[in-house]
């Protein structure tokens, strides 16, 4: 099977976790998009959905879904999205299509996260992925030389030359060069680094569930 397969293998394995009636919780990226598009053939079945970015929120109009703004929102039944890295304990770096902050800000208000990943995302140890910190832009800089104390090697990142500019108006600096093998803690000290909105580490709150998709077939990770 392909990777593109794989993914919408679980994007399809997801649908068991829609919560009739309910809003729903949807990630960003190419497995969420697959996600979408199954979605969007049973809409009517939900109330509708909070996005985590602008282009999933578009992406979901498209099919005909409602789209609610977080602040209507008290809670969901669950968030579904997919991840960059997610080890055994279902701690996750995400952020890749830079929408972590409000990523984890949707999973948040979720009382489950489900995350849907190909294979290839289950890792030992996170880091392999360079881990993605939103910042403010006018600190990128100082943020920079204090990730690089942490033991990393981080790189703004940057499109056709310029920085990549989030939804939030915000840079995002990419980490390369990290081995976590403690990622709660890692999240906390990059979190309290002044100039930083969040960053990728989904630790303090990782997925519940994990579908995954492999050769064999959708295999299910709880945690």
């Amino acid at each position: 099977m392909t990777q593109d397969e794989l993914k919408q293998a679980v994007a399809k394995a997801a649908i068991e976790y829609v919560v009739d009636g309910e809003i729903i919780g949807v990630g960003t990226g190419s497995t969420a998009n697959f996600f979408i598009d199954e979605l969007g053939k049973i809409k009517d079945r939900i109330k509708g959905a909070v996005a985590s970015s602008e282009a999933t929120a578009e992406r979901l109009r498209s099919h005909g879904i409602t789209v609610f703004d977080l602040n209507e929102v008290e809670t969901m039944p669950v968030y579904i999205d997919g991840a960059d890295e997610i080890n055994g304990g279902g701690a996750m770096i995400k952020g890749g299509g830079a929408a972590l902050t409000r990523e984890k800000i949707v999973a948040s208000v979720a009382q489950k996260f489900v995350c849907i990943a190909d294979g290839s995302k289950l890792v030992e140890v996170l880091g392999k992925f360079p881990l993605p910190v939103e910042v403010i832009p006018m600190s990128h800089a100082v943020v920079a030389r204090k990730l690089a104390a942490l033991g990393g090697e981080p790189r703004l990142r940057v499109k056709d030359g310029k920085p990549v500019v989030t939804d939030n108006g915000c840079y995002i600096i990419d980490v390369l060069g990290l081995s976590i093998t403690d990622p709660a803690d890692v999240e906390d000290k990059i979190n309290n680094i002044v100039g930083v909105v969040t960053n990728g580490l989904f630790a303090r709150q990782g997925a519940n569930v994990c579908l995954l998709g492999t050769a064999d077939g959708v295999k299910k990770l709880e945690f």
